[in-house]
């Protein structure tokens, strides 16, 4: 029998209705394989396994009674640390939130439990959200399971990295400029950033407002259109939460894709592109053309300001959003503070590392007064830009296709004394939050060194279901997303 941790999130609800696997025998199976892998890969900051237990315990009484169970009965679901769990620690990857328990669950959270998910644990992440590394975690960086002395990309690293470690068959992140759809791609997985709106970012911990969604991670189309289904959807308590009605993104997935029309988009393939990412992108586009869609060429004029615009909105809202942290209210205190003064500033100065303080600087200064038109305004003038020229494009062409990104996971350290650098590794990803629209990474192949590497799509608002379309086209004709790695 495949044990439980190689088995498909579809595969594991079957079997547990079936009678065939217990939630009990499911959740040891995965507390085994957490504690033979993880000590390497370091995806988990928090990991209660007697609460784990206990809610498959729970689980399997409810189906002895013979009550309906819900489509993520005995699937564990890992939660990247921003998003708010009833009772367990959230820590944002920062030491300023240490002492904080959260005393509510976040609308995906209970959407997971009225769905039946066991919750497995709590994911290292980037602090607040600011990197692409998960090299910025207060605690430990996350390494990638394909390559223990490389990243696995970020923020939601950790999240991806268990995914891809056979950890978890699923996993949430959140994604304000990249940050489900990169890990994907590095760690060899599926990510999908919903359109804002989709689903709630109730319980989410704000990084930059106007641009967070929180995202699936899985290893197949159909367990990410799964979760898709069970976490979207209206929520009076978010006022952005759309209300439009859902898709069967399940079905979906398993659609063909002749007839679609694919935009190329001419400025993401230009130099700076890896060549051996080019090649298994290129590949990945020539395969889902021998499925039935036609390829086009697409310009977006505009696209080389998307980091410059992304950069300046979400360090303004990140400016904003973080002020709350004061050392006052919860989290961190600084001790015997001579005034209030003193109290914030050593609250904030002793909890945020250097990242997060770097982006609170840049985002203050970017909304400072003489300053706030020229650049926090304009960002904004330049966004609308991008926005209209992705929409003009979309009536063009189905999805629009890219590299998710630039280059495969890189080592460890590349970066720490080159922050701009990592920064142009968003390149590809800031625009689908800029303009609010759907974005999926899938696997696409394998450099030389067996890095993966992610093919990412990009659709119309709320149309989510092309996506997953595309995905289950190209998995079901290929098999990179079969390949396991051995951390």
């Amino acid at each position: 029998m495949v044990p439980p941790h190689l088995q498909t999130a579809s595969d594991l609800n079957q079997a547990f209705t079936a009678g065939t696997l217990s939630a009990v025998q499911i959740a040891r199976d995965f507390l085994g394989r957490i504690r033979a892998v993880d000590p390497k890969v370091k995806a988990f900051l928090h990991l209660d396994e007697a609460d784990f237990l206990a809610q498959a315990e729970a689980l399997d009484r409810k189906l002895a009674r013979g009550e309906s169970t819900g489509s993520l009965a005995g699937v564990p679901v890992a939660l990247k640390d921003n998003i708010s769990q009833r009772g367990v620690p959230v820590t944002c990857g920062s030491r300023i939130l240490e002492p904080y328990i959260a005393p509510f669950d976040a609308h995906v959270v209970e959407a997971m439990r009225r769905a039946d998910a066991l919750l497995l644990g709590r994911t290292n992440m980037d602090e607040f959200g600011m990197g692409s590394s998960t090299e910025t975690s207060a605690y430990f960086p996350t390494r990638n399971p394909w390559d223990l002395d490389r990243v696995p990309g970020g923020s939601s690293g950790g999240s991806a990295a268990a995914v891809a470690a056979r950890m978890t068959p699923l996993a949430l992140g959140s994604d304000t400029g990249g940050s489900v759809r990169q890990p994907a791609a590095l760690c060899g997985i599926f990510g999908l950033k919903p359109t804002y709106g989709r689903v709630s970012r109730y319980g989410l911990v704000a990084y930059g407002s106007s641009l967070d969604q929180i995202g699936p991670f899985a290893r197949n189309p159909e367990d990410l259109a799964r979760l898709l289904e069970v976490i979207s959807g209206q929520d009076r308590r978010d006022s952005t939460a759309s209300s439009r009605p859902l898709e069967d993104y399940t079905a979906s997935a398993r659609v063909d894709i002749r007839g679609l029309k694919l935009g190329r988009v001419v400025e993401w393939f230009e130099p700076g592109l890896d060549p051996e990412v080019r090649t298994c992108v290129d590949q990945g586009i020539r395969e889902l053309q021998r499925l039935g869609a036609s390829l086009h060429e697409i310009r977006l004029p505009h696209a080389p300001y998307c980091i410059p615009a992304y950069y300046l909105i979400a360090t303004s809202e990140a400016s904003s959003n973080l002020a709350r942290f004061d050392g006052v209210r919860f989290g961190r205190r600084a001790l015997d503070p001579d005034s209030l003064l003193d109290l914030f500033g050593r609250s904030r100065s002793e909890g945020f590392g250097h990242e997060v303080m770097k982006r609170i600087v840049l985002g203050t200064f970017a909304l400072s007064a003489g300053y706030h038109e020229a650049y926090y305004r304009k960002a904004q003038q330049v966004r609308t830009l991008i926005r209209r020229e992705i929409e003009a494009a979309l009536q063009e062409v189905d999805v629009l296709v890219c590299p998710t990104s630039p280059v495969a996971a890189f080592a460890l350290d590349t970066f720490i004394q080159d922050p701009l650098a990592l920064y142009l590794n968003d390149v590809l990803t800031v625009t689908a939050n800029l303009a609010g629209i759907p974005g999926l990474s899938l696997p696409c192949g394998f450099t030389s060194e067996g890095l993966p590497v992610g093919l990412q799509v990009m659709a119309r608002p709320f149309e989510e279901s092309v996506l997953l379309r595309v995905a289950g086209a190209h998995a079901r004709a290929t098999d990179h997303h079969l390949r396991e790695p051995s951390p």
